[in-house]
């Protein structure tokens, strides 16, 4: 497995919409182990293919707490078939926007359809953290972060930062 460099706003990519996969195979496979382990060094837990750069509809999550026995889930061309109309706050961060936290109103239970790391069809009912996470990620499927979530005055004063961030990363500190 290999870690693969996180893309960060602001970033053309991340607002590009992800396509299906055809069928799951041993590249698809390989690239959510390599998406894992690149959510659990960055210390995340759920990661789109699209933040490491590949415009495929795979997400990997792991809602298990530091010491916990890890629970890695795979969801590959996932769909929301059904949302109820109760909302619940979370306030969200998300690895392609680092350092950021962002309060967002979402469905507080989801029904959601996908392919399994074998290419199985599964259906699972999400709740509360588990909701709140699968929807981010599909939303990042769609070339949506939570950047979108906030007004245009306050994103663009967070890319702005990012971007000062970014260019200072070439930068040595001894």
């Amino acid at each position: 497995m290999t870690v693969k460099t996180i893309l960060t706003e602001p970033n053309k990519i991340l607002r590009q919409v992800s396509l299906p996969v055809e069928k799951v195979g041993n590249e698809e496979r390989r690239l959510m182990d390599d998406m894992l382990e690149t959510m659990y060094d960055a210390k995340g837990i759920g990661l789109a293919a699209i933040q490491i750069g590949v415009p495929k509809r795979i997400i990997v999550m792991d809602l298990s707490k530091e010491g916990e026995k890890k629970h890695p889930m795979y969801f590959v061309n996932p769909v929301i078939k059904n949302k109820n109309e109760v909302l619940s706050k979370y306030e969200e961060g998300c690895l392609s926007v680092p350092n950021q936290f962002i309060e967002v109103n979402r469905p507080s239970m989801c029904e959601v359809e996908y392919l399994d790391y074998n290419g199985e069809k599964k259906n699972i009912k999400c709740d509360n953290l588990l909701a709140t996470c699968i929807q981010h990620e599909i939303d990042h499927l769609e070339g949506i972060t939570i950047l979108t979530y906030v007004s245009k005055l306050k994103r663009s004063m967070i890319e702005k930062k990012l971007s000062k961030t970014k260019a200072n990363e070439d930068r040595v500190v001894l």
